[in-house]
């Protein structure tokens, strides 16, 4: 998301007002998982959104001047297609609507409206605050900003609708990034962590963690330059799930293994 130095400040503020990810003290179901394919990514993506769709993966990355919309080959991690947002933003996360996807920026208060296939420009709306992580139901897009509050927005006209609180056992959880719709629940990454929360979208409250520690050390190449995990995909065709970090140079499929599962080991 930022600069080191932004982080440390960001993270000294959060924990200064109780807003920590409270994962480590919490009582609720922990995932592991289980590698089931590795895929290239491009090293110089600095992901911020992740969908998958029509067999291609869809990414939005981030900062000054690097920020783009991809369509990305799976099995190669070959980028398709490209396009750049404007030098002056810093791209955030993405979702689909119809034969388009939609792009929030950090601190721009600015989203921006891209025609598939060929990411043309559609239009622009304008939100209050930051923006960090996309994702939609039928007929609702969430939108994290990076607090432990997730925006509902109406799809055709991005109006905020109303809120939810996101807390584990009454406990709010901040640093909320990337977001993604899988089988009725909200999956966010949670920033500067190795966490997946599972959220339920109506009450906000976490159902379940996914912990992903040693994810790209055990089971990628060289981590050297790599950022935070960052970047969840769902295929419902095939039941896949996805995940990478910024500036991995994997991308993997992985299976989540309950917590009555486990056997030492991934």
């Amino acid at each position: 998301m930022r600069s080191i130095a932004v982080a440390a400040l960001t993270l000294a503020l959060a924990a200064a007002c109780s807003q920590v990810p409270a994962q480590a003290r919490s009582g609720l179901p922990v995932y592991s998982y289980k590698v089931v394919a590795t895929y290239p990514h491009d090293p110089q993506a600095f992901t911020q959104g992740l969908i998958f769709r029509g067999g291609f993966l869809y990414e939005s990355t981030g900062l000054n001047g690097r920020s783009s919309v991809r369509k990305v080959e799976l099995a190669t991690g070959r980028v398709v297609h490209k396009a750049d947002l404007p030098a002056e933003v810093f791209g955030e996360g993405m979702v689909d609507r119809g034969q388009q996807v939609v792009v929030l920026t950090w601190t721009n208060g600015v989203g921006f409206v891209l025609n598939l296939p060929d990411f043309d420009p559609a239009g622009t709306f304008r939100y209050p605050g930051e923006g960090w992580g996309l994702t939609r139901s039928a007929d609702t897009l969430y939108m994290s900003d990076g607090t432990a509050q997730i925006r509902l927005l109406d799809p055709q006209t991005f109006k905020e609708r109303s809120r939810i609180q996101v807390s584990d056992e009454g406990r709010p959880v901040a640093q909320l990034n990337e977001l993604e719709w899988v089988k009725g629940e909200l999956y966010a990454n949670i920033w500067q962590s190795d966490r997946i929360a599972r959220i339920d979208p109506k009450t906000g409250h976490v159902l379940g963690w996914i912990d992903l520690s040693g994810l790209l050390a055990k089971h990628g190449r060289s981590t050297r330059g790599a950022d935070v995990l960052n970047g969840i995909a769902y295929d419902p065709a095939r039941d896949r799930l996805f995940v990478t970090g910024k500036l991995w140079p994997d991308l993997f499929e992985i299976k989540l293994v309950a917590p009555a599962a486990r056997k030492g080991k991934h």
